[in-house]
């Protein structure tokens, strides 16, 4: 018996059934690219409520609340700008005496949609929660402490006394403070780098001027880390709108500094380890110091010199700066012409070392 196939119905019919087909499909397919989109912002690796997931948390409130205390108790009192969004509000708030809470929103807001726009979303959940608490500490701490510094030298003053010709001004009070420049740059610098450092060790971002970097890295090509410098450089010297003091974009750079060194020992910790690469003549010998007298495990490799092209082995091992020390010695004894390469690493993982975590 033959195959039928039939259709009841007319063209006009069969064209609407046709684009009502059409714009389903397209109706799934930008549902899709918005499930995609926002599921970029949660990490997957990372289960709500898990062990994991409390640590990356609590790494985000403590140190967005250290590094809002660096901001509003240390470095906004001395008129410092440590670059950032957080830097800028400083300047605007010490010229107009207006809230670091209402520029901060104003700024990171649209920074947040520009950049989400322009670079995707690459800031996450735990970058926009870290703004947030920013913006809520920051209220809580100027409303209820204020622009008071907590280093100064001597008791506060008053117009009324005899003011040094140093003398700071407290933001939207009538008393006046002496400074301690370099204290307080030291200890700003302290608190602002474990702050940071504990947010970027959590997986979130700073977010700010970093975002203003990111985008002109994309369509300038000059890299991220040339931008960040240039981005903060200008921030900091943004300072002399308020007075013309070179001491307050040097100790803004300062502290610039400091704050840099401090998240790479929070984040990578302190380079106790060194990766070291060796070739040499006496294969057996210097696997046995390692092995025996290190109590260490390495990888050995067929190597080639460019040069001549002569076929030797290349030892990889990795080793604590103490066992470096004896390591270098046995080699000096085992091979004295052996060609060693000493690499410092921020960390290992691994049996031996650290173990492997998610974090």
């Amino acid at each position: 018996m033959p195959n039928y196939f039939v259709f009841i119905g007319n063209s006009h019919t069969f064209a609407r059934s046709n684009d009502i087909v059409l714009t389903h499909k397209k109706d799934m397919e930008q549902q899709n690219k918005v499930k995609a989109w926002f599921s970029q912002l949660v990490d997957p690796n990372e289960r709500i409520f898990s062990k994991q997931w409390f640590k990356s948390y609590a790494l985000i409130v403590f140190g967005t609340l250290l590094f809002v205390i660096a901001d509003v108790i240390f470095a906004m009192p001395y008129h410092l700008a440590p670059g950032g969004v957080y830097g800028l509000a400083n300047v605007l708030t010490a010229l107009t005496g207006t809230p670091l809470t209402i520029f901060l929103i104003s700024m990171e807001v649209p920074l947040l949609i520009i950049g989400s726009i322009i670079l995707g979303p690459k800031f996450g959940v735990k970058t926009i929660v870290s703004i947030v608490l920013g913006w809520v500490f920051t209220h809580f701490i100027e409303t209820y402490w204020g622009y008071e510094p907590l280093i100064h030298v001597g008791e506060f003053l008053t117009a009324a006394q005899n003011m040094p010709l140093d003398a700071l001004q407290i933001t939207n009070e009538v008393r006046y403070f002496i400074p301690d420049y370099l204290l307080n740059t030291l200890v700003a610098g302290l608190l602002y780098g474990i702050g940071i450092g504990m947010i970027f060790k959590s997986g979130a971002t700073s977010g700010g001027s970093d975002i203003v970097s990111m985008i002109i890295n994309k369509y300038s090509g000059i890299s991220l880390g040339t931008l960040v410098i240039i981005v903060d450089s200008c921030i900091a010297l943004s300072t002399l709108f308020i007075t013309p003091d070179l001491r307050l974009p040097a100790y803004s750079v300062l502290l610039i500094i400091i704050e840099g060194k401090i998240i790479d020992i929070v984040v990578d910790g302190f380079k106790t380890y060194k990766t070291v690469l060796v070739i040499t003549e006496n294969v057996e010998e210097v696997r046995n110091a390692i092995i025996n007298d290190l109590n260490r495990g390495g990888t050995c490799f067929d190597a080639k010199g460019l040069y001549k092209g002569d076929e030797r082995k290349m030892i990889y091992t990795t080793v604590s700066k103490r066992e470096f020390v004896q390591f270098k010695k046995a080699i000096y004894k085992l091979d004295p012409n052996a060609f060693i390469n000493v690499m410092d690493s921020s960390e290992v993982l691994g049996k031996g070392f650290k173990p492997i975590t998610a974090a």
